[in-house]
């Protein structure tokens, strides 16, 4: 069987990648909440990019790049133009443990840095396995933060913020 190939999502992909995550939603709490509209969730606004890992016609994993706030650069001592936020990582539930989630962030950090950007993303501070992924990755810890929505517990959402490796 041959690889998944990583490829730019098409509009046609979003049945799929809203059911690829409701299988994570229920297995992982992620999103925490689940969407009314799933596949609006997955194209939030100031999307830069978004992509898939396919498998022949199976959506396996998913990642998109958004331009973040001048507030979230500001917070961070970066131009927003020169960043580019990752968000919306996925992989399948059964698609895990293939190195999917490692190769989508790593497509999309290098698709920040070819258009002059770096890549930066926020994490669930208590969402340890996520946390421990990016630190394995690389990617450097700049701060702890509020995230711009509600945790599980009904309090504001604690972040950490990652900026992506050097190329």
């Amino acid at each position: 069987m041959p690889a998944p190939l990583i490829r730019p999502r098409h509009p046609e992909d979003l049945p799929a990648c809203a059911k690829a995550l409701y299988g994570v939603h229920e297995k992982d709490g992620y999103p925490v909440r689940w969407p009314a509209d799933p596949q609006r969730w997955l194209t939030p606004d100031a999307i830069l990019g978004a992509w898939v890992a396919a498998d022949e016609a199976t959506i396996l994993g998913h990642v998109s790049l958004a331009q973040p706030s001048d507030t979230f650069a500001a917070a961070i001592d970066h131009p927003a133009p020169k960043l580019a936020l990752v968000g919306r990582l996925f992989v399948a539930v059964d698609a895990r443990r293939g190195g999917l989630a490692s190769d989508l962030l790593s497509h999309a950090a290098q698709a920040a840095r070819d258009e002059g950007r770096r890549a930066v993303l926020e994490v669930d501070a208590n969402a340890a396995g996520a946390v421990a992924f990016y630190e394995r990755a690389g990617w450097r810890f700049l701060r702890d933060d509020t995230g711009g929505w509600i945790a599980a517990d009904g309090l504001p959402a604690r972040v950490r913020i990652y900026l992506a490796p050097e190329a």
